[in-house]
């Protein structure tokens, strides 16, 4: 009866199931869905993919480079270069190479780095000085006249064109304003109060300086005109991109972002270093329980006074032993004069005058070799041994 049971509850759930599958199988309704998983490795890697995407579509030839040293094997004639990374370490020799390039005939468009110094009557940026061309902060700059034709974009950048109606608008960042104390530029673009590009001719090419290249960055190059005025100021050339896309090791990640716990593990791998290190000399053994001997400990006495009292006062102590004992043989010694003691001492010790004078006679005080020391503590002893 249990089995019976059982067999008709598996029964049952199966029937279930599947009277479930075919209700899901009817009611169900496939749809398509796109996830976004952000932009590729590659578009990360290159803020200007998107740009260099755009003016290929436009049948132009487009290169990327990382430093200058790639300008010695470029053409200037119908070739644009676009420097649109960091130049703080930008030498004036390169700035005179890029220079006479755009002179043969290259088209050159830089990106305004620093700003004028009226002090100094410079900036940082070699290359703009060169162009004698000067950037300055917008909200340094006088507020202009009432414009009598209201303007709808007064933080758009306007570039007007010859029997164009209708300016083209671009976004470029109206916090720089660019200057041209010497009337040499032959067209510019503004904002309703300041300057954001300027073109001027050098040799046979020419230079295009803008405050920022921001609008032509993968989130901007969509927006206003940044894409036509990209491919207006490189037509009929072949371009070349020049921006480092070196990124950042692994090691200064870490260090930026989990510093602790980097310090943490250098701490543990100098711990486990020392622990397992080799020491630098063997184990000492334990001392002996055994008493020392007299021998041992008269020399370990007597070096401490060698160590704390010096030379002069262990020969010193010798003579007096040998006197106070002289003494003792030889009542009124110490009446008599320097040259009979030494003879007194001579007849007594049997040692002659002359080595009794050099023992006996004060020592000076600076510090005599080893060997001229231990000589002369022999000596005394023989003389005090013999009395």
């Amino acid at each position: 009866m249990n089995r019976r049971l059982w067999l008709s509850v598996g029964a049952f759930i199966a029937l279930l199931v599947c009277a479930l599958s075919v209700y899901l199988y009817f009611k169900a309704i496939p749809y398509p869905a796109e996830i976004d998983h952000g932009p590729s490795p590659e578009a990360q890697a290159n803020p200007y993919l998107a740009a260099e995407h755009f003016l290929r579509k436009q049948s132009l030839t487009v290169s990327h480079a990382n430093s200058l040293d790639i300008l010695p094997t470029l053409e200037p004639h119908q070739r644009s270069l676009l420097l649109l990374g960091d130049r703080s370490n930008m030498s004036p020799r390169q700035v005179d190479q890029v220079l006479n390039w755009t002179r043969a005939g290259g088209r050159l468009l830089f990106v305004a780095e620093a700003l004028w110094d009226e002090k100094t009557g410079q900036s940082n940026d070699l290359l703009l000085d060169r162009v004698q061309l000067h950037q300055s902060l917008s909200k340094d700059l006088k507020e202009p006249p009432p414009d009598p034709v209201d303007d709808p974009y007064p933080k758009l950048t306007k570039l007007y064109l010859e029997n164009e109606e209708a300016p083209a608008y671009v976004g470029f960042d109206t916090a720089f304003h660019l200057d041209d104390p010497k009337n040499l530029a032959q067209a510019w673009a503004n904002s309703g109060k300041a300057t954001h590009m300027m073109q001027l001719t050098h040799g046979l090419g020419s230079i295009t300086v803008v405050t920022d290249a921001d609008l032509w960055k993968t989130p901007a190059i969509d927006q206003y005109d940044n894409a036509w005025l990209l491919w207006y100021l490189t037509a009929d050339t072949a371009v070349t991109l020049l921006f480092n896309t070196d990124h950042d090791s692994l090691l200064t990640l870490l260090w930026r972002y989990f510093p602790q716990a980097l310090v943490a593990l250098i701490a543990l791998i100098v711990f486990g270093f020392w622990h397992v290190g080799v020491r630098n000399g063997p184990l000492l053994e334990p001392a002996t329980k055994a008493r020392r001997q007299l021998q041992e400990h008269l020399r370990a006495s007597a070096d401490f006074m060698l160590r704390h009292n010096g030379q002069h006062s262990l020969l010193q102590a010798l003579q007096q032993d040998i006197l106070r004992r002289v003494r003792h043989r030889h009542p009124g010694f110490e009446q008599l004069g320097v040259a009979e003691q030494w003879l007194v001492l001579a007849r007594l010790t049997g040692q002659p005058t002359r080595a009794i004078s050099q023992a006996m006679s004060p020592r000076p005080k600076q510090r005599l070799p080893s060997a001229e020391f231990s000589r002369q503590v022999a000596h005394l002893q023989t003389l005090r041994n013999a009395l």
